[in-house]
């Protein structure tokens, strides 16, 4: 593993040695609050090309501004529901398909 010049050779391993090995509990909750910031940054961007404030956006989905922005910095994950609702409120479409063999 190479990361003085920014070449990373194994990327498991500078994971495995930040947050430990893959199925630990402290690497499934580095994992899970990646995933809760990227989803996040996802619905923060759509929200913002489509010139939706947040207080705009919660009111279109029921709910209010500071859980909007909980949601879009990733301290919180949305339900299934309102993350639908989110989706439909910004034009967006989710698909759910089964993968070809």
């Amino acid at each position: 593993m190479e990361t003085n010049n920014h070449k990373i050779v194994d990327y498991d391993a500078v994971l495995d040695a930040k947050f430990g090995k893959a199925g630990t509990p402290e690497r499934t909750k580095a994992e899970d609050e990646a995933y809760a910031f990227y989803t996040g940054q996802v619905i923060a961007s759509a929200r913002k090309e489509a010139k939706i404030t947040q207080s705009e956006l919660a009111r279109r989905v029921g709910t209010n501004k500071s859980y909007i922005s909980k949601i879009e910095n990733g301290l919180i994950e949305p339900g299934v529901g309102l993350f639908l609702r989110i989706l439909n409120a910004l034009g967006l479409k989710f698909d759910i398909v089964k993968p070809m063999m």
